[in-house]
């Protein structure tokens, strides 16, 4: 018998360590060449890690959510042939996708360990469930897949395992005929989830937020979007308001060069891009992400449309590259129809600005000598006031207001 060890693969961009997200196995596990044993995040990036060998796991680094050095022993595993090490993956040969697989080297060839029916059939479908509640399932020989779940989106509860332990008996009840809920759950922060904590706790501890909100009449814009989106191409994707923000974003910072900028507040650097990277936050299952529609100065509406439609798809679906998810250098922050009234975007560090939309609404307005029905919207914008006044803030707001009020200007050359 022999051992190989897996290592933490380098990952590549000066990382010195990533983050368990998901382990596919556990001691005493047999696993195959090829098989995906582990997960790993870092900078928003999941890198899967599959098994050079066919063995059985004997040891794993850690547990979900710790942070495991590069280079570091991730798992071992137990194979029929010698002993072993399968090398981390160079820098530069790091993987840039999203979701990856880390080609691991080889050791020398091992004899293949025979599938046991277990391992050759395929997995249920994993019940959800926080670690603690599997343990305690596990102690008291509960198969979670048996036990129905209380919880949100049905995750299973201690009180769920409990209830099934003593086989279906009745609920304390209090007067009404509603049951007593006593269970609390504990949930590890990792993964994206983790990250975005990290990120929203340096931006508001090293950022001071000044936030200006603007009222903007939509009722034109709106139309002209109506219009166009009537006349578009069959190749062309639908317009929403934000292709048309984005190139007013445009126009205005070419006014205001130092909204659009990125300050190293360590070094007391800050730095004014020329080219327009705007960052579009964009919920997905997983998270908050924040997919970049690279040079906005050289694309026109469709193209903008185009371009941030292909990065959503991808956010979403967990595709986008590192380059994909990085380099904005402003963003703009948009609910849609959940946008509310106002809002108070926190700053993506480490620029100076972000733009919040929020929702459209008819509203009545006094044209100086009557109400009329007017679509109204509101710009929630925030700024880094060590780098930009409140004045140069409402001046560049402003201009924005101008150019979403009267969208012929943004088509305007010059």
């Amino acid at each position: 018998m022999g051992e190989v060890i897996i290592k933490m693969p380098d990952v590549g961009e000066g990382v010195a360590e990533a983050e368990l997200v998901e382990w596919h196995v556990k001691p005493g596990d047999p696993v195959r060449e090829d098989m995906v044993i582990a997960a790993v995040m870092t900078d928003k990036a999941t890198v899967e890690i599959p098994s050079p060998v066919d063995g059985t796991v004997i040891w794993l680094a850690g547990e979900i959510g710790d942070l495991i050095a590069v280079k570091a022993p991730l798992v071992r595993i137990e194979t029929a042939g010698g002993a072993g090490e399968a090398q981390p993956l160079p820098s530069s040969q790091a993987p840039t996708a999203e979701v990856v697989k880390a080609e691991i080297a080889r050791p020398a060839p091992a004899a293949p360990v025979a599938a046991t029916p277990a391992a050759a059939a395929p997995p249920a479908e994993k019940p959800l469930a926080a670690p603690s509640v599997r343990l305690f399932a596990r102690e008291n020989g509960v198969d979670l897949r048996q036990v129905h779940g209380s919880g949100p989106a049905g995750r299973i509860l201690r009180e769920d395992v409990e209830q099934f332990i003593v086989q279906g008996a009745a609920p304390a009840l209090v007067k009404g005929g509603t049951a007593k809920k006593t269970a609390t759950e504990e949930i590890k922060l990792t993964g994206l989830r983790r990250r975005i904590a990290e990120k929203m706790v340096l931006s508001t501890s090293r950022i001071p937020h000044i936030t200006y909100v603007e009222e903007v009449d939509m009722t034109a814009l709106e139309e002209l979007r109506a219009t166009m989106n009537g006349d578009r191409r069959e190749s062309h994707p639908k317009l929403t308001v934000l292709p048309f923000l984005m190139r007013a974003l445009v126009k205005a910072i070419s006014e205001q060069p130092e909204v659009n900028a990125t300050f190293d507040d360590d070094a007391g650097i800050i730095t004014r891009h020329s080219a327009v990277h705007i960052g579009i936050a964009t919920q997905t299952p997983a998270g908050l992400t924040v997919p970049v529609v690279r040079h906005a100065e050289a694309r026109g509406i469709w193209d903008c449309a185009a371009e941030m439609v292909r990065l959503a798809d991808a956010a979403r679906s967990g595709t986008a590259t590192r380059d994909e998810l990085s380099g904005s250098t402003i963003t703009i922050s948009s609910l849609g129809a959940l946008g509310g009234i106002v809002s108070t975007p926190v700053i993506n560090h480490p620029e100076v600005a972000i733009i919040g939309v929020n929702k459209i609404a008819t509203r009545p307005v006094w044209d100086g000598t009557q109400f009329v029905p007017r679509k109204m919207m509101n710009l929630s914008s925030s700024f880094d006031h060590r780098i930009i006044d409140g004045w140069d803030a409402a001046t560049f707001v402003q201009r924005i207001r101008t150019l979403l009020e009267t969208p012929a200007l943004i088509f305007i050359e010059g």
